[in-house]
């Protein structure tokens, strides 16, 4: 008899991911958001491939079994947990380590775009337009950087490169991090603060009228993290009555980000498309670090990057 293979359920998103490692040693099963609901009790496995969808919240309560084990192809696994899901025996985990620099860098260069005054040097060369100016330097600022896990390191790190003197904060305060009560104190001293913190019932909406009021005139804000970390009209105000010098967000709470939304055209703000982790062969990189731990998960070896489901992020820094 042709021994059985475990049953690898992904859910697609185009392109979808490269599994040829796998041919023979599992059973790939291609489904879109409609059909999920109907794969799940056939799966050992599932692939979150489509870490835009909210399609695992609405499909895995319900009757039969459940996949023993889901990946999410993202950092965040907020799009993915349900309470039935957090309950289960199943374990989760994330892509924890591809995202790292490549964020980081895009920090960094929002971080120089901004001191450099790059926005308006490419508006006015638009419009054929010689002005001289000064701009800031970056070595010697102060950046304040919310989220210790592995992005908000990275980004410490190369800010640290430039000059910049950093202060990290993350959820409880321990050696080289600061706890969730030195926040306020640190953004008002901070020239960028940077968010990167995951998604949880702590961190929705912490970003608002108040921080955003605590922060110096001359501050510059960044959201690399999740979308809802900020109260995007408390942003708007802030920036719009220049509390703030300006922001650059490259999550929001709804994406893609709704053509008649007025964060497109608000002075100051730097908008991009939830892009800041994807570099050159990121996918590539994905579907290699799923198979990888697919040979571990098959050969009955303990997996990295776990999910503590009720924290919603990876434990341990």
């Amino acid at each position: 008899m042709t021994p059985t293979v475990p049953t690898v359920v992904v859910l697609d998103a185009d392109p979808p991911p490269r599994l040829g490692r796998l041919t023979g040693r599992a059973r790939i099963v291609h489904t879109d958001a409609a059909h999920l609901a109907e794969r799940l009790p056939g799966a050992d496995v599932l692939l979150v491939w489509d870490f835009t969808s909210h399609a695992v919240r609405q499909a895995w309560p319900g009757e039969g079994p459940r996949p023993r084990w889901v990946h999410t192809a993202s950092a965040g696994v907020d799009h993915l947990m349900c309470p039935e899901l957090a309950a289960s025996d199943t374990v989760v985990t994330n892509a924890r380590g591809i995202f790292d620099q490549p964020v980081a860098e895009y920090v960094a260069a929002l971080v120089l775009a901004a001191a450099k005054d790059l926005p308006r040097t490419l508006e006015h060369q638009r419009e054929r337009v010689w002005r001289h100016r000064e701009t800031r330097r970056v070595a010697g600022t102060r950046a304040c950087v919310v989220g210790s896990g592995p992005i908000g390191r990275a980004i410490v790190r190369t800010l640290k490169a430039l000059g910049v003197t950093t202060a990290l904060v993350g959820r409880v305060a321990r050696t080289g991090v600061h706890g969730p009560d030195d926040l306020d104190r640190l953004i008002s001293r901070a020239d960028w603060v940077i968010a990167a913190a995951p998604l949880t019932e702590q961190t929705y909406r912490m970003f608002d009228a108040h921080r955003f009021g605590v922060m110096q005139p001359s501050a510059f804000f960044v959201n690399v993290g999740r979308g809802a970390l900020v109260d995007e009209e408390a942003l708007a105000r802030a920036l719009a009555r220049r509390w703030i010098a300006g922001a650059a967000l490259d999550v929001f709470a709804a994406e893609p980000l709704p053509g008649d939304s007025p964060l497109w055209e608000l002075p100051g703000l730097i908008v991009s498309p939830h892009m800041s982790g994807d570099t050159v062969g990121w996918r590539d990189e994905l579907g290699a670090q799923f198979v990888e731990l697919y040979e571990r998960w098959a050969a009955g070896r303990p997996l990295p990057n776990v999910v503590d489901k009720t924290r919603g992020y990876v434990p341990g820094h």
